[in-house]
């Protein structure tokens, strides 16, 4: 299995990649590959230093001959979305990723492949380690938690770059290059609920999972389905039709991730039973017909179960369940500037209603940083409407495109002679670490691009292993003419 990866071209990124996956690094927990990527630049012979909150710089001189060229950034995160299917037994925390090869794609067994970013940082660690590609004075910035607050980057101090132009390899589509993106606000609400004790009841377990999930700002134009709305449609209805007293609901998992799973505990008046599993049935292929496009392997599944011991007093469930229902969800509004654009939307991430407390978790991202705020203040009043306390976090900003930039007319020039036809030169609607780091580095030209990363934030992520080589084509001539 490893070995097959090793031996792919070009072999030191694979190489790299390999060695990387093989480290656990969730986001937030990144202390073995910061040691990790310390160790790594340290063994060269590099100068390497980690700041107060993990970031890891390593810096190489240039090659001979091209010492009076500008330095280059060459800029990716360490930190990796674990995400696994329900059936896949894998502890994220001692365990390296299980790659195998399917034809021209590289894949994970069950689990996230980390190509998001791993690939762009291994890519990094091939050039620094290399000893006869061209190319000049390179600082590598590797930060960590890009994925859940983007920390590493808010943190990063000024004057520690000197670099003039920043080379981001988090890009995902190897026909684009990326000058903009969306920032993003977390939005959370939480509290505590009365529970109350019904007799009468027959147990049910509901889940809906399979779906095909996916990164919460890429991914959310393709109209594919969220479990905990799902999920919602069907106990709102099931609690006004049939009277369903509902004991847990617990959905979702990451704030990036689109939701894929969703699990509800409840109980239904013992003489209804019959007509309430028709009515499930029905609504569970209402479901599965309209997502059969999107999310093929949905699953919408009923258990008998014991009878729940307590369930949400009637008025607390009353106003959750609606203010679930009414919580935006998806696209809020397209770029009316950029054509094919979100500029901006929600992810409604994470539902956990349980043992006398709740928490629902939003993910909203914006290219226009006022209509970000709105649409979180719009989250926050429907939260409370269920006695939610609200709070934001993880504010940050996007990255304003500069099409006239040096490095973007270069690299558009390098790929049209390169591939014989112009790259997509666009914003993206996910997040970035070029906005934020261009705060304390204005003055510094940004770019991102990458290979194909298809499926990212979601057990389907796959990288493709022509476009890999495509990517790093592109980069060796782009280090050698800049």
């Amino acid at each position: 299995m490893s070995s097959e990866i090793r031996s792919l071209e070009p072999k030191a990124l694979w190489n790299h990649f390999a060695d990387l996956n093989a480290v656990p690094r969730p986001s937030k927990k990144e202390a073995r590959v910061i040691a990790f990527m310390k160790q790594f630049g340290e063994g060269l012979g590099l100068t390497t230093t980690v700041d107060a909150v993990g970031n890891v710089v390593i810096r190489k001189a240039a090659t001979p001959g091209l010492e009076g060229r500008t330095t280059v950034v060459m800029q990716g995160h360490i930190d990796m979305v674990h995400q696994k299917n329900a059936d896949t037994t894998f502890d994220f925390d001692a365990q390296g990723i299980q790659m195998w090869l399917d034809g021209d794609w590289v894949r994970a067994r069950g689990t996230t492949l980390g190509a998001d970013n791993g690939i762009g940082v291994a890519a990094i660690m091939a050039l620094l380690s290399s000893t006869d590609i061209p190319h000049p004075a390179l600082e590598a910035l590797f930060t960590i938690d890009e994925e859940t607050g983007m920390t590493g980057a808010i943190a990063l101090e000024g004057g520690v770059l000197h670099g003039s132009i920043m080379l981001n390899l988090d890009t995902e589509d190897d026909h684009e290059l990326t000058i903009g993106c969306a920032g993003g606000i977390d939005v959370t609400g939480s509290g505590k609920y009365n529970a109350a004790t019904v007799s009468g009841l027959a147990g049910y377990k509901l889940t809906v999972n399979g779906l095909t999930g996916g990164h919460s700002g890429m991914d959310i134009h393709l109209g594919r389905g969220n479990a905990n709305k799902l999920m919602n449609r069907i106990l709102l209805q099931a609690a006004d039709r049939f009277g369903a007293r509902i004991h847990s609901i617990d959905g979702g998992s990451l704030r990036n991730a689109i939701p894929r799973e969703s699990v509800a505990v409840f109980g239904v008046d013992a003489n209804q039973k019959a007509a309430f599993e028709a009515f499930i049935k029905a609504e569970g292929n209402a479901l599965l017909s309209e997502h059969h496009t999107t999310d093929p392997l949905m699953q919408v599944s009923l258990v008998p179960a014991d009878a729940p011991a307590t369930v949400f007093d009637g008025d607390f469930q009353y106003r959750i369940l609606r203010v679930l229902s009414a919580l935006q969800n998806g696209i809020h509004r397209m770029s009316p500037d950029i054509a094919n654009l979100v500029q901006t939307s929600n992810n409604l991430a994470r539902v956990l209603v349980a043992n006398g407390e709740f928490s629902i978790q939003c993910l909203t991202r914006s290219s226009v940083d006022s209509e970000k705020m709105e649409l979180a203040r719009a989250l926050t009043a429907t939260m409370e409407l269920c006695g939610a306390s609200v709070a934001t976090a993880g504010n940050y900003p996007g990255w304003t495109p500069r099409p006239e930039a040096k490095i973007v007319k270069l690299m558009t020039a390098l790929y049209t002679e390169t591939f014989g036809h112009a790259p997509n030169v666009n914003a993206c609607h996910a997040g970035l670490e070029c906005g934020i780091l261009g705060k304390n580095y204005p003055d510094m030209e940004m770019i991102s691009f990458g290979p194909n990363i298809v499926g990212a934030h979601s057990p389907d992520e796959r990288c493709q292993v022509s476009s890999v080589q495509k990517f790093w084509g592109l980069l060796l001539k782009t280090l050698a003419a800049i």
